[in-house]
């Protein structure tokens, strides 16, 4: 059996991509991780945290791996979206349903893909 340390996201500006990161998830950096670093860690509350590490060539296809984000602070998947519009993210493709389930594809600054759910109070709301 194996345990996953950490999940590692190409970038062309790690220490940027991670600020970012950071800034919406209120996770920190990790300890000593400055601009112009190779690699910058986003520490989870446990393992896996996220890695951010340079790479030469910038993104060309769908990401085979992304992350699945939900609102916080009472906040719905909506207006998650809404305030994920206003710190830079863009939405990629919209997958809400008129009955209130889906989710919205969004893309960060570097263009990586992630999806915004719908909280769990909205979740159990439905049930």
């Amino acid at each position: 059996m194996i345990e996953i340390h950490a999940v590692t996201i190409d970038a062309a500006d790690p220490y940027t991509i991670a600020s970012w990161w950071s800034k919406v998830t209120g996770l920190p950096l990790g300890e000593g991780d400055e601009p112009g670093d190779d690699e910058v860690m986003l520490r989870t509350k446990q393992d896996p945290f996220l890695l951010f590490i340079r790479v030469p060539e910038g993104k060309t296809v769908k990401n085979r791996l992304h992350l699945d984000v939900n609102g916080t602070e009472g906040r719905t998947r909506d207006q998650e979206v809404e305030w994920l519009l206003g710190q830079g993210a863009t939405v990629h493709e919209d997958h809400r349903k008129p009955d209130g389930t889906g989710w919205v594809t969004m893309l960060d600054p570097e263009g990586n893909e992630f999806c915004v759910c719908r909280s769990q109070a909205e979740r159990e709301s439905q049930v």
